[in-house]
C-alpha cells in the first residue's frame, strides 16, 4: 500500500512540474463596428502621434497641433497610422520570434510505469536528449539571418508608404496649383470675350471669332470643373496613403518648400546613383540575409547527418527488488544520411544567389534609367522656365504700351492668356520633373533633398542580446 501511494505521489509530481509556467490563453476578439468606428475617429491631432513625431524628427515640434504639415511630417503621420506598417510590424516580431523557437533546448522526457494492479511492479526513466554537431547554433543562425531579413521588409515598408505619401501629396499640390491656373486662365479669356463682343457689336470683326473665343471659354469653365472634381479626389488618395479617413484632412494646409526647385542633375552624377543603389536598396539588403539563411540552413542539414543522443537514468522496482540502469540511445543511419534536405537546400542556396543578382542586376539597371528620366525631365523644366521668362517679358511690354495708349486691351488680353497657357505648360513640366526625382528616389530608397527621413527600421537589442546567449 505504501509503495502504490509513492507510485500516485511521483505522478502526481510529474503533472505539477508540466504545469508550471504554463502560459494563459487571452483573448483578443476584434469587433468590426468597433474598428471602423477606431478608424473614423482618426486624426493628426492624435497626442500620441506628436509623441511619435518628436521621437523620429530631428528637431521637435514647434507646436501641436501643426498648422501645416510637410512631406518628412506626413511620411511619419503615414508610418504611425497606415494599416501596411502594423503588418510589416507585425510579420517582424513573428520572424523575431523563431529565434527563441530555434533556440529552445529539447526539454527531457520522463517514463513511469506503475505496476497495475500489482504495487510490486514500478519503473521510472529520464531521459536528457544531447543535439550533436551543432544543429542548435545553425538553427539560431538562420532564423537570426531571417528576422534580420524581415526587419529589412519592414524598413521597405516603410519607404513603399512615404513614396506612396509623396506621390499623394505632389498629385494634391500640382492639382491645387494648377486648379488656380486654370481659373486665372478662364478670367481672362472671359475678358477676351467680352472685348471680341464689344468689337463684334461695333462690326470690326466677324462673329466666328467670337463664337470660337466663347468655345474656348465653356472649355476651360469645364477644365476647371473637371479639375475641382479631381482635388477631392486627390485629398482623399492622400488621406488613404496616409491611413486616416478624409475628414481628418480638413482645415489641414499642407507645405513643400523645394516642390518648385528640384535639385540640378548635375548635382547629382549617375555613378553616385547607382553606388547608392546597390548598397542601400533595402531589397538586395534583404536578399544577402535570405542568402545568409539558405547557407546556414545548408549547415544544419549538413549536421543532422549526425544522429542526436538521448541519456538518462532508469529505475525499477520489482517484487522486493530494486534496479537501477543507464539509458544511451540513437539512431542508426543506415538507410538515409539526410540526403534529401542537403540537397534541397543546396538548392535552395543557389536559388537565393541567383534572387540576389537577378534583384542586384534589375536594381542597377532602374536606377540608370531613373536617373536619365530625370535629367531629361529637367532639363525640358529649365526650358520651360526660360520660356516662361521670356513670355513674362512680352507682357510686361504689352502692359506698357497699352499704359501709355501705343496699344488695345486685346493685345495685352492675347499676352496675358498665352502667358497663362506657358504657365501651366511649366507647371506640367514641374510635376514631370517631379515625378522623375521620385522614381530616382524610389531607386536608390533615400530621399534626394536634404532633411527629409529615411525608412524607418525598427531595433530590437534585446532579441541581440538573447540570440548572442543562445550561442554561448
Amino acid at each position: 500500500m505504501h509503495r502504490a501511494k509513492l507510485q500516485i505521489t511521483i505522478c502526481a509530481l510529474i503533472f505539477c512540474l508540466a504545469g508550471c509556467a504554463i502560459q494563459k490563453y487571452r483573448a483578443e476578439p476584434i469587433s468590426p463596428s468597433n474598428e471602423a468606428a477606431r478608424f473614423k475617429s482618426r486624426n493628426l491631432q492624435d497626442p500620441n502621434l506628436r509623441a511619435f513625431l518628436n521621437e523620429n524628427l530631428a528637431h521637435p515640434l514647434p507646436s501641436w497641433p501643426l498648422k501645416s504639415w510637410n512631406l518628412q511630417e506626413l511620411a511619419l503621420a503615414a508610418c504611425y497610422f497606415n494599416p501596411q506598417m502594423k503588418v510589416a510590424e507585425a510579420q517582424a516580431q513573428i520572424a523575431q520570434a523563431t529565434i527563441i523557437a530555434a533556440g529552445a533546448r529539447p526539454n527531457p522526457s520522463l517514463s513511469v510505469q506503475p505496476g497495475v494492479p500489482s504495487p510490486w511492479l514500478f519503473s521510472l526513466h529520464f531521459n536528457i536528449p544531447i543535439q550533436t554537431a551543432g544543429k542548435r547554433g545553425y538553427q539560431i543562425l538562420r532564423a537570426r539571418d531571417l528576422s534580420q531579413a524581415a526587419r529589412f521588409r519592414l524598413a521597405n515598408t516603410s519607404w513603399t508608404i512615404r513614396s506612396n505619401v509623396r506621390t499623394a501629396l505632389l498629385n494634391y499640390l500640382i492639382s491645387t496649383q494648377s486648379l488656380q491656373k486654370l481659373r486665372e486662365q478662364r478670367k481672362i479669356q472671359s475678358a477676351r470675350v467680352r472685348l471680341l463682343e464689344t468689337r463684334f457689336k461695333a462690326g470690326e470683326i466677324p462673329r466666328p471669332e467670337v463664337d470660337l473665343a466663347r468655345i474656348n471659354l465653356g472649355n476651360q469653365r469645364l477644365s476647371v470643373l473637371s479639375d475641382e472634381t479631381q482635388i477631392a479626389q486627390m485629398r482623399a488618395a492622400l488621406a488613404q496613403a496616409i491611413g486616416v479617413p478624409v475628414s481628418a484632412l480638413e482645415n489641414i494646409s499642407f507645405s513643400w518648400p523645394a516642390l518648385d526647385t528640384p535639385p540640378d542633375p548635375q548635382s547629382i552624377s549617375e555613378r553616385e546613383i547607382v553606388r547608392d543603389a546597390v548598397l542601400n536598396r533595402l531589397d538586395i539588403r534583404q536578399a544577402l540575409e535570405n542568402y545568409a539563411a539558405a547557407q546556414a540552413n545548408l549547415q544544419l542539414q549538413i549536421a543532422r547527418q549526425y544522429p542526436d543522443i538521448q541519456i538518462g537514468p532508469g529505475y525499477s522496482y520489482e517484487e522486493g527488488n530494486s534496479y537501477f540502469t543507464l539509458l544511451l540511445s540513437t539512431q542508426i543511419p543506415i538507410f538515409n544520411r539526410n540526403q534529401g534536405p542537403i540537397a534541397e537546400a543546396e538548392a535552395r542556396r543557389k536559388e537565393a544567389a541567383a534572387l540576389f543578382l537577378a534583384t542586384q542586376a534589375r536594381v542597377v539597371a532602374r536606377s540608370e534609367a531613373a536617373w536619365a528620366a530625370y535629367r531629361g525631365a529637367w532639363k525640358e523644366l529649365d526650358e520651360a522656365k526660360a520660356l516662361q521668362k521670356i513670355h513674362a517679358s512680352r507682357v510686361n511690354l504689352a502692359q506698357n504700351a497699352y499704359e501709355l495708349g501705343e496699344s488695345g486691351p486685346l493685345p495685352l488680353n492675347s499676352e496675358l492668356l498665352q502667358n497663362a497657357i506657358f504657365s501651366s505648360a511649366e507647371l506640367t513640366a514641374l510635376y514631370r520633373a517631379q515625378t522623375a526625382l521620385g522614381a530616382m528616389e524610389n531607386a536608390v530608397q533615400r530621399p534626394l533633398a536634404p532633411g527629409e527621413i529615411s525608412p524607418l527600421l525598427p531595433h530590437y537589442p534585446e532579441a541581440k542580446e538573447k540570440t548572442k546567449d543562445m550561442l554561448q
